[in-house]
């Protein structure tokens, strides 16, 4: 009986291993197949991410990332975020804070407006792990405050994000590990016509530490006015606070 339960569940396990990853390529699938219009240069993305726990339940984050149409130029967005969290389980927790996006169109060497955003956003994440598959689902709401020179608007978007980490050369995501990251996000505005763009990514990282861990990939970004290709380069900084019992 003991056998045939453990051959059950490991089944079982395959079972929901294949219908994450399905999930995964079926949400992208729309971006790969887009044609390409519009703005069509290769850009990238710096990126900078800090999590600080201040306590066993509760922790900081912020973020800083620069947005260019092109490779170390033409500067396309500036987003700084902030928010504070709280653990509710080990595979669940809650998130709420601010962002202010600066923002420059550009068509064709040409700036055409810009626009200030005051963001609120709630989220809620839940992680799960399948053998050496670490997967995370984060349920993100945003009101948007976006003012230009034309006129201000507000928004309410929905977004959802289904990752997927794979250490390469350990068993699991410790110190000193290579590791492979998959996402693909979904958002939409509550609006008549909901859809607002898509991200496929694909990376790879190497954890150094606790403290400290570097990812470089591509992103496949689908808006409305066609598909962008953005190379990133991401740096993470984990923090620790919470006072050491003496």
């Amino acid at each position: 009986m003991t056998i045939r339960r453990i051959e059950g569940q490991a089944n079982d396990k395959r079972k929901e291993m294949k219908k994450y990853l399905l999930l995964l390529l079926f949400l992208g699938a729309t971006q790969l197949q887009a044609q390409t219009t519009g703005e069509e240069e290769l850009g990238n993305w710096l990126m900078l991410f800090g999590n600080a726990k201040l306590s066993d339940q509760y922790n900081l984050h912020a973020e800083a990332q620069l947005r260019l149409y092109e490779p170390l130029s033409n500067f396309n967005q500036l987003l700084l975020r902030v928010g504070l969290g709280r653990k509710l389980s080990p595979q669940a927790s809650v998130m709420a804070g601010y962002g202010y996006i600066p923002t420059s169109s550009f068509d064709k060497e040409e700036f055409k407006s810009s626009t200030i955003e005051h963001r609120i956003w709630e989220q809620l994440v839940l992680t799960n792990q399948l053998g050496r598959l670490y997967f995370e689902h984060r349920y993100r709401i945003e009101q948007r405050w976006i003012s230009s020179t034309l006129n201000d608007k507000y928004l309410n978007r929905l977004r959802y994000r289904l990752l997927v980490n794979i250490p390469l050369n350990h068993a699991e995501l410790t110190e000193n590990t290579l590791f492979a990251t998959f996402y693909d996000e979904v958002f939409l505005n509550v609006v008549e016509n909901p859809f607002d763009q898509n991200r496929l990514y694909a990376a790879l990282g190497y954890k150094f530490n606790a403290f400290l861990s570097l990812q470089a990939g591509y992103l496949r970004h689908k808006v409305s006015a066609g598909n962008l290709d953005r190379l990133q380069l991401a740096l993470f900084l984990n923090m620790d606070f919470r006072r050491s019992d003496d």
